[in-house]
């Protein structure tokens, strides 16, 4: 298939492809908008099960982190980087050092960060072979703390206001006693669970890794349910945090959730999607609104910035939000229209 004619090629300006025979390095630099400025977006490797399978997740990423950075008042471009193979069998130095020639080889065009599978550490070695690598010089901390350059502390940060925020609109109360339905437990999903915790909500938590659930069952009073099941629950709010294209009409049915609000990157399977879940009457958090943390962070790290600043707009991702339900709700439209329709005023818009 042509890339020009893949169902997710939305106009991107650059889709590049590495393979490094030595290392085993398989790999998709995807450059969706650089109207705002450089693209920006995190590094992924997954155990995809095809190339099509990851060429669509790296094209739909990367359009999500151009949406993403102008709903956070970024001057930042939207980008993304895959790779595929298993993080925890094939992940080598060698081939992290291929993927930084890889990143430096597109010459500032695309500005490498962590995502799924990678860690800082990870991006050190990456940054051995490319000065185009963020997060890795990290100065500022959501919670005062000494940053190591893990942007995940401050996307769950921004998740638990946004659902937060989401959850005092749709249903008029605070967490205290909302049962939340997460999906996930990953460096974000995990966060998101403390957070909840000590906002008095029910937990129930699902993951592919077993450590992970005994993790939140343990530390978080969270009740274990399958993979399947987490669609069923009789529950208020379901928290995506894994992976995307999870939303789809087959599983929108199975919900009994009044909130949707969670980490994970394209949530809906089509953007119709979104007018299912309004028809259903589930407000849904666009997700590249309420998962806008992570790039907050990142972008903090690159200005004369401080803790408390970060913080302060990481906690403006509740008034973005706000903002998009009640345009939603004059116009009568999908919240995830009318997000893209504040986005794109702003990352085509000529001086």
């Amino acid at each position: 298939m042509s890339v020009f004619q893949h169902i997710e090629f939305d106009n991107h300006e650059h889709v590049a492809f590495c393979h490094d025979q030595e290392t085993g390095l398989k790999a998709i630099i995807a450059i969706h908008n650089t109207q705002l400025g450089a693209s920006l977006g995190g590094c992924r490797m997954w155990p995809y099960s095809s190339d099509d399978e990851a060429l669509n997740d790296v094209l739909r990423l990367s359009k999500g982190m151009t949406y993403k950075a102008a709903m956070a008042g970024l001057n930042q471009g939207g980008g993304k980087a895959v790779i595929i193979g298993d993080p925890r069998k094939v992940k080598t130095v060698g081939l992290l050092r291929a993927m930084g020639r890889f990143v430096e080889s597109l010459g500032g065009q695309y500005i490498s960060a962590e995502d799924s599978g990678m860690s800082v550490a990870d991006l050190k070695i990456m940054a051995e072979h490319s000065n185009h690598i963020a997060g890795i010089e990290a100065k500022y901390h959501v919670n005062g703390e000494q940053a190591d350059g893990n942007p995940a502390p401050s996307t769950s940060y921004g998740v638990f206001v946004g659902l937060k925020t989401t959850v005092e609109f749709a249903l008029k109360r605070d967490l205290r006693g909302v049962k939340v339905a997460i999906q996930g437990l990953g460096h974000v999903g995990l966060r998101l669970a403390e957070h909840l915790y000590k906002a008095g909500a029910e937990l129930y938590v699902t993951d592919i890794y077993p450590e992970s659930i005994d993790k939140a069952v343990s530390l978080y009073g969270a009740k274990a349910v399958s993979l399947e099941e987490i669609y069923d629950l009789d529950v208020d709010v379901f928290a995506p945090c894994a992976m995307g294209a999870i939303l789809s009409p087959e599983t929108i049915q199975r919900l009994k959730v009044k909130v949707v609000a969670g980490a994970a990157n394209n949530q809906l399977a089509k953007e119709s999607c979104g007018q299912l879940l309004k028809d259903k009457g589930i407000l849904y958090a666009p997700d590249y609104v309420i998962n806008a943390g992570g790039i907050i962070d990142i972008y903090h790290q690159k200005i004369p910035s401080s803790h408390e600043a970060m913080r302060a707009h990481l906690e403006r991702i509740g008034a973005t939000l706000v903002e998009i339900y009640q345009r939603a709700n004059e116009l009568d439209q999908a919240t995830n229209i009318v997000a893209n329709q504040i986005a794109e005023e702003r990352f085509t818009k000529k001086d």
